[in-house]
């Protein structure tokens, strides 16, 4: 299991998925099928007309590795990061040759064009978003020669079809941290969150967000707006506006667009904390932004692929990868605007424990350790205990031994939880 990622996704189909992944057979809800991907050829290296979805062609004597999209290569967060991993690739693994598909919808066509790609004969093929997780399972069986690695998913068949995603809560702990420092610095209390859907992943990341926001502000509290959605410029404003107008100072979300800082930016008076690609933190009341270098991890898969030692399982990297990031705050960065005038204490803390993070001496493991209370004052965890992987991606209950889950709101959210169906 994993980071339980539907983008593009029915909310109706969400809640469902989420319940139904405490539970290893989980099926997800496929969104309506959409027309068939035609074999007509396109450049490589370039992404697919929306329109057709055209296949590109491999390089003959080259390794060749395609990627799927759920959204624009140059959407400002999510796909953008994965489509820079992906040239990361062409720049780090001798003989490569890469090439993408972009504003794939998850379901049906998903399959469609995976068997699409398989068949042009790409070694290796990445598929970014969850709602592929069940087309690339059933492609891969039909190819056993060539790799298939899913990111955010929990599936694989440990012989040519893996997952791998990351501990991005432990990036949401160190903002939360110094969003908690900035707050209080300037004599404010309350923070938003701009959250998509309600699964596991995005509870973890708000709570751990929450609990690094109480490390440094006590008094802190954190709002909840829920968008149910992944990429939607328009609505993600709307929310950022709405939680600024109910007296969030700062404002971090779980949604592709940096809709947050551009806001805050707008009204001058706010901060907002991005998401996902590093170059999005460009506004002047962008405080920071957490995300993704896929890069590495990429490049590393593709060279076990490339020599014949990659091993399909479930992989889940910590910071300690080099592949996930907190904007201003890593080697060579230069602090934002947001960091400057925060206390010296406060500024020791976070340097100290993301360093700690990278040097992998404080896992995620260590950002979920005990005591933590939630937001009614129960015990969610005991001093000295920890969660377990699968606390991590699971609500408990179901047919998953999943004792602790992430079914609950931190100690400082005002927000209820949402409702499961």
């Amino acid at each position: 299991m994993k980071k339980l990622l539907w983008r593009g996704t029915s909310l109706l189909s969400v809640v469902a998925l989420a319940v139904a992944a405490c539970t290893p057979a989980a099926t997800p809800v496929a969104p309506t099928a959409a027309p068939e991907a035609t074999e007509a050829a396109a450049p490589t290296d370039a992404p697919a007309e929306a329109g057709s979805l055209q296949i590109p062609e491999i390089v003959e004597g080259k390794f060749n590795v395609a990627m799927v999209l759920i959204g624009p290569h140059d959407d400002g967060g999510w796909s953008q990061a994965h489509y820079e991993g992906l040239q990361y690739i062409e720049k780090n693994v001798e003989n490569t040759h890469i090439a993408y598909i972009e504003l794939v919808p998850e379901g049906a066509q998903a399959e469609q064009v995976y068997r699409s790609l398989a068949r042009k004969g790409f070694d290796l093929i990445f598929g970014t978003s969850f709602g592929y997780m069940d087309p690339m399972a059933t492609v891969a069986e039909e190819f056993p020669d060539q790799t298939f690695v899913h990111i955010s998913g929990y599936k694989t068949n440990n012989a040519n079809f893996g997952n791998l995603f990351g501990a991005m809560e432990s990036m949401k702990y160190v903002a939360g941290m110094l969003a908690g420092s900035r707050a209080k610095t300037d004599g404010q209390t309350k923070l938003g969150y701009l959250a998509t859907f309600p699964i596991p992943e995005e509870l973890r990341l708000g709570n751990a967000f929450a609990l690094g926001m109480r490390k440094t502000c006590p008094d802190c509290t954190l709002d909840v707006r829920w968008i149910n959605t992944w990429h939607d410029p328009v609505i993600e404003k709307e929310a950022a506006s709405s939680l600024f107008d109910a007296g969030a100072y700062i404002v971090f979300t779980g949604a592709d667009t940096p809709a947050t800082a551009d806001v805050a930016t707008e009204r001058g008076d706010k901060w907002g904390i991005n998401y996902d690609w590093s170059g999005n933190c460009v506004k002047e009341r962008c405080l920071t932004t957490m995300y993704w270098n896929w890069g590495p991890e990429y490049a590393r898969v593709a060279k076990a692929v490339q020599a014949g030692t990659y091993v399909a399982g479930s992989e889940y990297f910590d910071a300690d990868s080099g592949s996930l990031g907190v904007y201003g705050l890593m080697d060579g960065q230069t602090p934002t605007k947001g960091m400057e005038g925060l206390p010296a204490e406060d500024m020791t803390l976070i340097k100290d424990t993301l360093a700690k993070m990278l040097a992998g001496e404080f896992t995620r493991f260590d950002v979920f350790a005990g005591p933590i209370m939630d937001n009614q004052g129960n015990e969610v965890l005991a001093a000295g205990a920890k969660m377990e992987q699968i606390d991590i991606d699971c609500f408990a209950g179901g047919d998953v031994p999943c004792k602790t889950g992430m079914y609950w709101w931190a100690d400082g959210i005002t927000a209820e939880l949402p409702p499961l169906q």
